[in-house]
């Protein structure tokens, strides 16, 4: 057996297994699946052959993350950007979110080009360093001053550009609260809508890529990179107790009450507590689609989009988002992804799939593939007739199809201040939890997305801790 242990082979497990094992430190990695990747996996359904995501299908920090590109994930993917990073669909017409941001602000025009330029164009230009800031513990952020009094005073501007001239500037509005709304309960917080705004920044620089073969081909790198060092991989392996392992140094690339449960008293009780009562937002509900030909969008620019949001305008988008806590809407914002215009491998034919989801209260075994049909076909008259077969996974399915996602909750905990500063906890070393013992999935800082930053900087506290090594 290695010297440590890797719990979980998602992309922030997978990441740490390839930092540790490049180090020339032996490392095993334990995934309760029979497949690598945790939430970013891509997998056939039904008979058809054709291949759905069953996480997150476009991934916009995968270009911003220097641990990808510190692990070589660019030079073994292949990513498709699309021109139309996303559009929103507000009733009859909808907003363009270009890579090009002078042509997203020509085509809003006027003075609500113009706002939406100045609000976009500071952030956009300075992506790299903005990430550097957000996809690294906050205590640490100093480093990038600069950058994080730009977005710290870009925040509140956003805010106001969404809530109060949401009617004067109506698709401007809808593009921030769009991308605040993908984190579920509908953005609310500084926190929660900064990180909308970072998405939305992220659009117009480098874009929102697609990979090649699905996310799947960005667990398969970083397997491939760990796997080239030396690391071992125990597939359909489940960790349930500390006992069952020989390594004394074990990170956890699980959720945090899985966590708690398998370490039990090796994490002090204060600290165990608060992984067991994570803050967690509503959860989700994802539908896959297999359909006969591309999607009849009313508005023909949205072939030309890897993601469209439905929903309506930005007020009803955020009201629609609180509801989504208590009660399963039924008109609910709906995030859709068209990975097949792009990438012609998901399923060798005609054919297309299409994935979407929408955000229900946590835990729920609702099956929304009847509301998220109808707001699609609200936007694409004739979608219904095209459908071929259809996959709904409620929120409760996610967990069991990945145990990290618990209750259906994709961001591994509440995303508001609260929960970005307490990533388990406040420390400029907020991974470890124990003696040994590191949290390196989503739960930690610097949160969800497909970015392996998690992995990365646990792995590299871990190496400077357990080994005086730097990465």
């Amino acid at each position: 057996m290695g010297e440590v242990a890797v719990v979980g082979a998602g992309p922030n497990g997978l990441t740490a297994a390839a930092v540790i094992a490049r180090v020339g430190v032996p490392v095993t990695v334990y995934e309760a699946n029979a497949e690598l990747g945790g939430a970013a996996r891509t997998q056939r359904l039904g008979t058809s052959g054709a291949t759905f995501d069953l996480g997150s299908a476009v991934h916009p920090m995968a270009l911003l993350s220097p641990a990808f590109v510190d692990l070589g994930v660019h030079r073994r993917v292949r990513f498709e950007t699309p021109e139309l990073s996303f559009a929103h669909v507000l009733d009859r017409r909808s907003a363009h979110a270009w890579r090009d941001l002078d042509r997203t602000a020509e085509e809003l025009g006027g003075a609500e080009g113009r706002v939406y330029q100045r609000l976009l164009g500071p952030l956009s230009e300075h992506i790299d360093e903005l990430a550097a800031v957000l996809l690294n513990p906050l205590p640490r952020a100093g480093r990038e001053g600069a950058a994080l009094a730009r977005f710290a005073a870009a925040v509140p501007s956003a805010m106001v550009l969404r809530d109060l001239y949401s009617e004067r500037f109506p698709r401007a509005a809808a593009l921030l609260a769009g991308c605040a709304a993908h984190l579920a309960g509908g953005g609310r917080g500084p926190a929660a809508l900064g990180s909308g705004l970072f998405l939305a920044a992220s659009a117009h620089a480098g874009g929102w890529p697609i990979p090649i073969g699905g996310s799947q081909a960005i667990s398969d790198a970083l397997a491939e990179e760990a796997a080239a060092h030396g690391a071992q991989f125990h597939r359909s392996q489940p960790v349930t107790d500390l006992r069952q392992l020989d390594e004394e140094v074990v990170l956890f690339a699980v959720g945090a009450e899985e966590t708690a449960r398998i370490a039990g008293e090796r994490i002090r009780p204060p600290l165990r507590r608060r992984l067991v009562s994570t803050r967690r937002p509503p959860g989700s509900c994802v539908v896959h689609f297999l359909l006969r030909e591309p999607v009849p969008w009313r508005e023909k620019q949205l072939h030309r989009a890897g993601t469209v949001h439905l929903g309506g305008d930005a007020r009803r988008v955020v009201r629609v988002e609180r509801q989504s806590r208590t009660h399963t809407v039924q008109r609910p914002y709906v995030i859709v992804s068209q990975p097949s215009l792009f990438d012609g491998s998901r399923t060798g034919d005609n054919t297309q799939v299409l994935w979407a989801y929408c955000h229900v209260p946590r835990g729920s075994s609702a099956d929304m593939s009847a509301a998220v049909t109808a707001q699609i076909e609200a936007a694409a008259p004739g979608f219904s007739d095209i459908v071929l077969e259809r996959y709904a996974v409620p929120a409760d399915g996610l967990e069991q199809q990945n145990a990290a996602l618990v209750g259906g909750d994709i961001t591994g905990g509440s995303m508001d201040l609260r929960g970005v500063l307490l990533r388990p906890r406040l420390s400029s070393s907020p991974w470890r939890i124990g003696r040994g013992l590191y949290l390196v999935s989503s739960a930690a800082s610097p949160g969800p997305s497909v970015h392996g930053m998690g992995g990365y900087l646990g792995a590299a506290d871990m190496l400077r801790t357990e080994y005086s090594l730097t990465v």
